[in-house]
């Protein structure tokens, strides 16, 4: 292990709770290095949560631990349960969905569910609401400074067993393609895609372009025109629309300086679809 713990989760960073979860785990171990995806993740959005990691993880370390939290079913009989990826990281989560993206794209090469008898905070036994520091924050820690090996985690389970959401995916007809706009690139109020740069590229489009751009609201119109396809957002003029690959090689649609969702009321996730075809 490198001693690199990376926290998620939907607490945000108005109260103590994730403190709490670093607290935990500097007890364990002085010494790791912690640092943060996010803990603004949308209040219970499993599928934001498993996209954030999905952008992250494979930016780190071979052997780095994550630790994500977004679990509105704590408590309940959903397994806990600790991910090795294909490239070497670790993911501690609640196995409630959070790990469908980099089970998708990255590859989950083994699971293991959480042993609660030796991987659990001593005297929390009775607290039922707050899995994050209590088995999550404390096996993740314990698990990135070596105090326990990845099978001393608990037992194995099969990879059949991994939950997924469900991910609608892209599909190419003729002269356009369709996919769902998956997130928000937050801040900036960009539009993130289900289409990957690779089919859209299959349609013979340059940098410069102009790409008829529909956007659905459950089968409705709600936006179209024709944007220039670009490499950056400078390649617009100040609040003009372009269209780019982004940081996940996926088609992404932004303002330059402004916000596309703000201005046009766009949403996420499966009511959501978008459009490029040829103008």
């Amino acid at each position: 292990m490198n001693q690199f713990l990376v926290f998620q989760s939907d607490f945000g960073l108005v109260d103590g709770a994730v403190s709490a979860m670093k607290g935990v785990a500097y007890k364990v171990a002085p010494e790791l290095i912690v640092s943060d995806v996010t803990h603004d993740i949308t209040p219970y959005n499993v599928f934001e949560a498993s996209y954030r990691l999905f952008q992250t993880v494979d930016y780190w370390p071979l052997g780095t631990v994550f630790v994500s939290v977004v679990d509105p079913g704590v408590g309940s009989s959903r397994k806990s349960v600790v991910a090795k990826t294909r490239k070497g990281q670790y993911i501690v989560t609640p196995n409630n969905g959070t790990l469908t993206h980099l089970n998708e794209f990255v590859g989950i090469e083994e699971i293991r569910e959480i042993e609660e008898r030796t991987n659990r905070l001593k005297n929390s036994e009775l607290s039922y609401t707050f899995h994050g520091r209590d088995v999550y924050a404390y096996t993740g820690a314990r698990l990135a400074s070596g105090t326990i090996t990845y099978e001393e985690v608990g037992p194995k389970l099969d990879l059949s067993e991994v939950v997924s959401l469900e991910l609608h995916g892209a599909s190419r007809d003729g002269t356009s393609v369709t996919g769902q706009i998956d997130i928000l690139d937050v801040r900036f109020g960009s539009l993130w895609t289900s289409i990957p740069y690779e089919m859209f590229q299959s349609l013979g489009f340059e940098f410069g372009d102009y790409v008829e751009v529909r956007i659905f609201n459950n089968k409705s119109l709600v936006y179209v025109n024709r944007i220039v396809y670009g490499r950056s957002f400078a390649d617009v003029m100040v609040g003009m629309p372009i269209l780019y690959m982004n940081s996940v090689n996926h088609m992404a649609l932004a303002i330059n300086q402004g916000s596309f969702a703000k201005a046009y009321n766009i949403g996420v996730g499966s009511p959501w679809t978008i459009t490029f075809a040829k103008a």
